[in-house]
């Protein structure tokens, strides 16, 4: 579709930002729907002046949403949470906040909608997260038929909270666990790749009603991810299998700390439970014309940081949303 006003929930977190980038490349002006648009003001310089517009938005807020999408021409959810606090659970977010969003779209006309989802995403899957985030794409598909759903596995970039995480552990640490043993498979895909496909859904109208599963060009297990990040940080360290069960007790004393980031929670040793790959018969990042990068080509480009005597600015690598 030719460029107009897009509304973009979760707008300057991770994904969000490359997204951003591009629509603003392309003459769009962006509204920046998020909890604390001060935050977002990083994102301004991006485009032309009042091009991007960081605007209060709470997906959990009928009259806040409606305010978001009044005017817009399309709309992408990028929200989602790793674990829960207070208010702020994978229901009220991943579920009924998807709905919200799109239900509200659909009274007001916008039929171009992206989903930002995961793989593993499923109404009946044993983690809650999983669950959410399936009745989330439900939800979406029955307000808006034509609306598209992306599911990308882990995503690594400069900002990620994956390797940078791991890494800047791995600078204190002796030792990193490997949860159920590290056999868990991944596919990590690039944040770039994902914002490529995001800007393919909305431009492409034969990408209208389908479903794209994002991964990498590489399967490894959770133990062949951080191998790579070590080697790529020129550091040594053991690496313990840690059972399912024992991380299942860790998770349950550590979800409960009072930090805004917990280490690990039940729910997401239940995700480490199942692979995270692109399913058999999956569309993905090919269907949308994408080849994606290769994982050991872009590490070196961000984790440099962490090696010994190399640049690091605590919390150069978090965002909010």
């Amino acid at each position: 579709m030719a460029a107009g006003t897009i509304t973009l929930f979760g707008g300057s977190g991770f994904i969000g930002r490359y997204v951003v980038q591009r629509l603003a490349e392309k003459g769009w002006v962006i509204r920046v729907a998020v909890r604390h648009p001060v935050r977002a003001k990083f994102l301004k310089p991006l485009g032309n002046v009042g091009q991007i517009v960081p605007i209060a938005c709470d997906l959990t807020e009928d009259r806040q949403v409606r305010a978001a999408l009044e005017g817009a021409d399309a709309a992408v959810n990028f929200v989602g949470i790793l674990f829960e606090r207070g208010a702020q659970s994978f229901g009220a977010v991943q579920h009924e906040g998807a709905r919200r969003a799109a239900t509200i779209a659909a009274e007001l006309g916008i039929s171009d909608f992206v989903q930002l989802s995961a793989i593993g995403a499923d109404p009946e899957g044993a983690a809650e997260y999983a669950r959410s985030k399936g009745a989330g794409e439900a939800a979406v598909r029955a307000a808006i038929p034509r609306a598209r759903i992306l599911r990308p596995s882990i995503v690594f970039g400069p900002e990620d909270g994956f390797f940078n995480r791991f890494a800047a552990i791995a600078r204190l640490a002796p030792a990193l666990p490997l949860i159920g043993g590290g056999k868990t498979r991944f596919q990590p895909v690039y944040v770039a790749d994902v914002a490529d496909a995001v800007m393919r859904c909305l431009e492409d109208p034969a990408t209208a009603g389908r479903t794209f599963e994002l991964g990498g060009p590489a399967v490894l297990t959770f133990e062949e991810l951080m191998e790579l990040m070590l080697r790529e940080i020129h550091r040594r360290r053991l690496l313990v299998p840690l059972p399912f069960w024992a991380a299942e007790i860790q998770g349950s004393l550590l979800e409960k700390l009072p930090i805004i980031d917990p280490p690990l929670t039940r729910d997401q040793v239940e995700l480490l439970k199942s692979d995270n790959v692109v399913g058999a018969g999956a569309e993905g990042l090919e269907a949308l014309g994408i080849t994606p990068h290769a994982l050991e080509v872009i590490l070196p480009t961000y984790l440099d940081r962490y090696r010994p005597g190399g640049r690091f600015a605590t919390g150069d690598h978090l965002t909010t949303a």
